[in-house]
């Protein structure tokens, strides 16, 4: 992927926060910069059609609790710890 210069004018807070994270990911601060353009930019993304039609649904295998969302919550981010860690060392 080709990329392209640009200048970005972010809070004296916002940037220290980007130093922090590149200095205990391991990783260049312009890496992060990089990464939440891009989340940003696929969040903000909108979808020539819907992802699914009216008539179609999912099964995701039943009722979801209460508690079952806290485990997949819980579960999601101690992986990405488990991986942030892995990565600064």
């Amino acid at each position: 992927m080709a990329l392209k210069r640009t200048n970005v004018y972010a809070e004296d807070s916002d940037l220290a926060l980007i130093k922090e994270a590149a200095a205990r990911l391991g990783v260049a601060e312009a890496e992060i910069i990089r990464e939440g353009i891009h989340r940003i930019a696929l969040a903000h993304r909108v979808w020539g059609e819907p992802f699914v039609s009216d008539e179609e649904t999912f099964d995701l295998g039943g009722p979801v609790d209460k508690g079952g969302i806290r485990a997949a919550v819980t579960e999601g981010y101690e992986e990405r710890e488990r991986r942030n860690r892995g990565r600064a060392a």
